[in-house]
C-alpha cells in the first residue's frame, strides 16, 4: 500500500490504516489523523520533510518519519 509520504502535492487521500506503537501512534491520532479520514497534500517542503496537508479542516505539517506511518488510498 501506498504511504501519506509519497503521496503528491494536491493530492486527496484516505486514511487507510495507522502503523506504530505506543505513543507515537497515539500521537497522530491525537492530530486528527484516524482510519477513514480525509486528507489533501497541500505542500512539501524542498528536501521533503515536513508534509503540509489539510486534515478536518486545518493544516498540519508532519515529518516524514510519521508520514510514513500513515497508510493511504486515494479517493
Amino acid at each position: 500500500m501506498k504511504t501519506l509520504r509519497e503521496a503528491k502535492i494536491g493530492d486527496q487521500v484516505k486514511v487507510v490504516r495507522l502503523h506504530g506503537e505506543g505513543a507515537v501512534k497515539r500521537r497522530i491520532m491525537d492530530m486528527g489523523i484516524t482510519k477513514g479520514v480525509e486528507v489533501q497534500i497541500r505542500k512539501v517542503a524542498p528536501l521533503g520533510d515536513p508534509v503540509e496537508v489539510t486534515v478536518r479542516g486545518y493544516e498540519l505539517s508532519i515529518r516524514k518519519a510519521d508520514a510514513e506511518m500513515i497508510e493511504i488510498e486515494s479517493i
